[in-house]
């Protein structure tokens, strides 16, 4: 069985309706030896905040040394985040082959398991083989009859922030739900809630007491926010400073509930010392949870998907962003309470862009622009998720954020498509920002970058340099071929051939040029020298936009990202104006630094200045 295979199984064998009981894991796992009973938990259960928490937790237990896994749900953007070790997925090969021993007990089964009953007898296996010492343990849905439930007492139990949700499988009352939700409560464990509504606060120490088990709730009032930002946050508890690397009001609520929940595990024998909690809060990464994508223009993603959600999301941008309106990328699932998170957010909105998200629970993009059209906002739709992306780049220009929400399923499809869409739209702005240059400014930038170009060490040093032919608007290299220091100099241009594949050429005489197949003169390759990549000294490539630390992005068609790694001698630089700076591109795993990139008014990159100098 391969990875691939082992994910397709468990997500679509079919088995997929909501069936609340422990009995079929109880089976799985008893058939498996019961992985289970030989780990210890820090099971999470809530409405909201389930997610964070676990972060929190896993990260804080790492700093401290511990071996941790980490069980949450859903996935974000691969399926093995569902299960991770010490901060690191489930590796594709153990995956498969856990899977392959799962399903071979669950196709025995007469009364077969949901595939989330087959995911957590896979986590528990893998947990075990790999000898954790604490488990973070997120509940799916409810608390009593989750399939994460049979679990023996967990060091501690932990209730987060409780709302209306999943009312037809929990309960239609908070009362209800809560005491779902403290199903996860077990003799021989502490419990930790968070202080919310008085009635959950009420049936969970209630269910303490019933059971004997150690009750906590937060005290909120010894928590004090100091300073906050989109990068995260400065507070104290009871006087000693922290800092939180996860932004939003909320966070320093889901973090006060830690806080609480490590002094009880300290009271149980615990080694968790202030350093260790200190370097978790500060390191802790948790996705498409107040996530800035990009900062130019800003694109925030989050994956707040229910009215508690959305209350806590315009909190944040109270904070954050107080007095901007955003465009919200945005798609929802048609059974949430989509129009009260709507209502919530439509002070917010300058303007709306409607996607479907992938899920078979969607509510279309068409849907959801008519329902927001009816309530006075503007609203367009769009068919794709990654032509949504671009859209709402579009319209947020230089000083209006963008802000996708509305679903997990949305989240995960927008963090998958956001580098390449975003790279996307630097690109067409990158072009458009030469473009709008005058000739005479092109002219003069260009003459004054290849004065840069020429006294640097870089090119003093070369024998064989390899450029290219400007084409259009870029900056042209005319003058580099015939200025004084280039005396002695081999210079080689590029011919493109089919499957992207590149070569340089050294034309010999006026007649080994033409016009490649992108109208860009290239060397006819019968009339010109060939010269392996590993002859040439420096490399000078073309781009359409670049940051200060040498990450560019070229013209679209990968030629040079496949060439460039067979340069293995030469130093690699970019030329460009410097209106086609950006703040920061997003780099492919493919794309390779330049050591230098040259403008009229600077030099940047690994080896460069970093920082213009003004003429």
């Amino acid at each position: 069985m391969t990875e691939r295979e082992a994910i397709s199984y468990i997500e679509n064998y079919g088995w997929s309706t909501t069936r609340l009981g422990l009995g079929r894991t109880k089976e799985l796992l008893e058939k498996l030896g019961n992985p289970q009973k030989h780990l210890r938990f820090i099971h999470v259960a809530g409405s909201n905040g389930k997610g964070s928490a676990c972060a929190m937790f896993d990260a804080v237990f790492r700093a401290a040394g511990f071996k941790t896994g980490l069980y949450t749900s859903p996935y974000i953007e691969v399926f093995n985040e569902r299960i991770r070790v010490d901060g690191e997925n489930i590796p594709g090969q153990r995956l498969a082959e856990i899977t392959e021993r799962v399903m071979a007990i669950a196709e025995g089964m007469e009364d077969h398991p949901s595939h989330f009953e087959l995911v957590t007898a896979v986590a528990m296996q893998y947990y075990y083989e790999e000898r954790c010492e604490i488990v973070v343990l997120e509940v799916g849905m409810g608390g009593a009859l989750d399939s994460t439930n049979v679990i023996d007492a967990p060091e501690l139990a932990v209730i987060t922030n409780i709302g209306l949700e999943h009312t037809e499988y929990l309960g239609s009352t908070l009362e209800e739900i809560a005491s779902t939700k403290a199903g996860i409560i077990k003799p021989g464990s502490a419990c930790v809630c968070y202080d919310g509504a008085p009635e959950v606060t009420s049936v969970v120490k209630q269910v303490c007491a019933d059971k004997g088990v150690p009750f906590r709730s937060v005290d909120f009032s010894r928590l004090r926010r100091m300073e906050s930002g989109l990068d995260g946050q400065r507070f104290a508890w009871d006087g000693e400073e922290y800092r939180l690397a996860l932004a939003g009001p909320h966070q320093l609520h889901n973090a006060a509930l830690v806080l609480t929940g490590i002094e009880l595990l300290r009271e149980r024998g615990w080694r968790l010392p202030d350093s260790a909690v200190k370097s978790g809060f500060e390191t802790v990464r948790w996705p498409a949870r107040l996530e800035v994508l990009s900062r130019d223009p800003l694109f925030i993603l989050d994956g707040g998907h229910n009215p508690q959600c959305a209350e806590a999301l315009v909190q944040s941008l109270d904070q954050l962003l107080p007095g901007k309106k955003a465009v919200f990328l945005t798609g929802v699932l048609a059974d949430k309470d989509y129009q009260s998170i709507m209502a919530m957010m439509l002070p917010y909105a300058r303007e709306f862009v409607c996607v479907t998200p992938n899920s078979p629970r969607r509510l279309t993009a068409e849907e959801l622009k008519l329902y927001l059209r009816s309530r006075g906002a503007r609203a367009n739709s769009c068919e794709r998720i990654e032509d949504g992306i671009l859209e709402a780049l579009e319209l947020a220009g230089a000083d209006t954020p963008v802000v996708a929400f509305g679903s997990l399923y949305l989240a995960g499809a927008v963090r998958s498509l956001f580098r390449a869409q975003y790279r996307k739209w630097i690109r067409k702005h990158g072009i458009a920002a030469r473009e709008a240059l005058s000739p005479e400014e092109r002219e003069a930038g260009s003459a004054r970058a290849v004065e840069r170009m020429v006294r640097s060490d870089a090119f003093r040093a070369a024998k064989t340099v390899f450029i290219y032919e400007h084409f259009g608007a870029e900056l042209s290299l005319e003058a580099l071929v015939h200025h004084p220091l280039s005396a002695g100099k081999r210079f080689a241009y590029p011919v493109c051939l089919d499957a992207h594949e590149m070569e340089a050429l050294i034309p010999e005489g006026m007649d080994a040029w033409r016009a490649g197949q992108f109208g860009i003169l290239e060397p006819v390759p019968e009339l010109s020298q060939r010269v392996e990549p590993e002859e040439l000294d420096l490399v000078v490539c073309p781009c359409s936009a670049f940051d200060a630390r040498g990450n560019r992005i070229g013209m679209g068609e990968g030629y040079y990202d496949r060439y460039l790694p067979r340069c293995v001698r030469a130093a690699v630089c970019a030329a460009a104006f410097e209106a086609q700076k950006f703040p920061a591109i997003p780099a492919q795993p493919w794309d390779r630094p330049m050591d230098m990139v040259f403008t009229e008014d600077g030099v940047y990159g690994r080896d460069g200045d970093t920082s213009p100098e003004q003429n």
